[in-house]
């Protein structure tokens, strides 16, 4: 099982070292950036399940980061934990609001954190679990048994289509690129192999076999592809 990656952006030496510490302690695997502009680009490259993120950064400091994180599509999903000295009512509600998920104010228990960072990631799990089958329109999709069927009458789809049909639908509208669905779908390895054109072939193969609810799958220009669900389905 692969472990689940923790993205510390903070400056302090000590702090890092002791987070990392900490994180590998727990089975995560620590990656860490000193510097806002250093931890967005590892933060695109890397695909973290959660942020560690302080606030009192040289140059961007940590809400210029948050906002930057959240307003990026490649990594708007990342759930945040702000870490910071400040204990000032109004830093906390303005990293809230620009959509951290918790907030520790230094010197924290490790501990405590450890137990934070399991709590956001066990939410967004939840969150992001999808139903043993779904129906969209005139799709029915059974997740638990790999079956798709258009007005009850069951259609092949082979490996690859499925995976890329359900990692689009648990997006639930956010548009993925076509190195992540790549990266995703293939593998790393793999991805280094073959290129992106390889997602816009099984999406045009997708989409034919998805007839009238083909118009679900939308194209972003330059960038990806989106499913779009109706309201009541988000």
């Amino acid at each position: 099982m692969a472990k689940e990656k923790i993205l510390i952006i903070e400056d302090e030496k000590d702090i890092v070292k002791m987070l990392d510490y900490n994180l590998k302690k727990e089975g995560f695997k620590a990656l860490s950036a000193n510097n806002g502009e250093d931890g967005l680009d590892i933060a695109r490259k890397e695909n973290p399940d959660l942020i560690l993120l302080d606030l009192m950064l040289p140059e961007m400091d940590g809400l210029e980061v948050c906002k930057a994180v959240k307003n990026d599509t490649k990594t708007a999903h990342i759930p945040i934990i702000i870490l910071t000295a400040k204990a000032q009512e109004a830093d906390k509600i303005v990293g809230l609001e620009l959509g951290a998920d918790d907030y520790m104010t230094k010197p924290f228990s490790p501990r405590e954190l450890i137990a934070r960072i399991k709590a956001v990631l066990r939410r967004l799990k939840e969150k992001d679990k999808l139903p043993e089958a779904l129906k969209i329109g005139d799709v029915t999709i059974d997740f638990s048994k790999i079956m798709v069927a258009i007005k009850d009458k069951p259609i092949e789809l082979t490996s690859k289509e499925f995976e890329l049909l359900k990692i689009l639908i648990k997006a639930k509208g956010r548009v993925l690129s076509r190195d992540y669905l790549l990266d995703t779908i293939w593998g790393f390895d793999q991805a280094l192999e073959i290129q992106t054109r390889t997602v816009d072939v099984h999406i045009t193969t997708l989409r034919k076999k998805l007839k009238n609810e083909s118009k679900r799958i939308v194209t972003v220009k330059n960038y990806g592809y989106r499913f779009e669900l109706d309201s009541d389905e988000n």
